[in-house]
């Protein structure tokens, strides 16, 4: 199967459908398939549900399909940094599925496989517990959390070979290993592709077999949190 393809719009062909759902990658501003979201971005798909550990920030990431209101609902564990998220959150305009950070990489874990759901105490007496069933193991209550499949999944990784074995440079692996799992198809974006063969397989962290389509492309490196300290006397700021 040829998996490569030239850019993201391409990649994406065929794909999109309004209400759809998405699985994306990354961890703040680490790991975004920022190519992949600006093509859907620019397809103009809408009413579309994320379930991503955070919607970016204002004008980068998801929150660039929040700003287009692309985006009807979020499945998310961090609602923070980013003004927008809050703004539409709080008027009532974008629907929120608060899942804590383990149960959320656990859910699409657990989509990617074949599990439909399992028990956590993570959340057993909060908000979290509310409407879903509890069971006590061993004394102790447990809620059930459903396994998430996707129509879509939307990842970025460091580097690919061609049949599309993945490496995460780092943090980047975050959510990206399993929210490329629970997705029906999955789109990688990656900043070098390679011919099949070249990676060492003891290095590779997922497997070719999750990934449908690739592209390769250059990417932005921003940094979500600068600190600077104040410098010596007679110096200048240091980060």
């Amino acid at each position: 199967m040829q998996k490569t393809y030239p850019d993201a719009a391409s990649a994406l062909d065929g794909l999109l459908k309004d209400g759809m759902l998405i699985a994306a990658g990354g961890f703040g501003l680490c790991g975004i398939p920022e190519l992949l979201i600006n093509a859907i971005r620019e397809a103009g798909v809408k009413d579309l549900t994320f379930a991503s550990n955070n919607a970016g920030v204002d004008d980068f990431g998801l929150g660039l399909l929040l700003q287009t209101r692309q985006i009807r609902k979020m499945i998310s564990s961090y609602v923070g940094e980013n003004a927008e998220f809050m703004r539409q959150y709080l008027s009532g305009e974008l629907e929120l599925e608060f899942t804590p950070q383990g149960t959320l990489a656990e859910r699409m874990r657990a989509g990617g496989s074949g599990i439909p759901g399992f028990y956590t105490k993570t959340g057993v007496g909060t908000k979290v517990a509310e409407g879903k069933e509890e069971k006590v193991f061993d004394g102790e209550t447990y809620i059930l959390e459903r396994g998430i499949v996707a129509d879509l999944s939307i990842v970025k990784a460091w580097k690919a070979d061609e049949t599309g074995n993945l490496v995460f440079r780092k943090t980047a692996r975050n959510f990206n290993p399993p929210a490329a799992m629970c997705g029906r198809v999955c789109v990688a974006e990656v900043e070098e592709i390679v011919p099949a063969g070249s990676l060492d397989p003891d290095h590779i962290h997922l497997p070719g077999i999750y990934v449908h389509r690739l592209i390769q492309g250059e990417h932005e490196k921003r940094i979500e949190q600068r600190t600077l300290r104040e410098p010596a006397s007679g110096g200048t700021r240091e980060a």
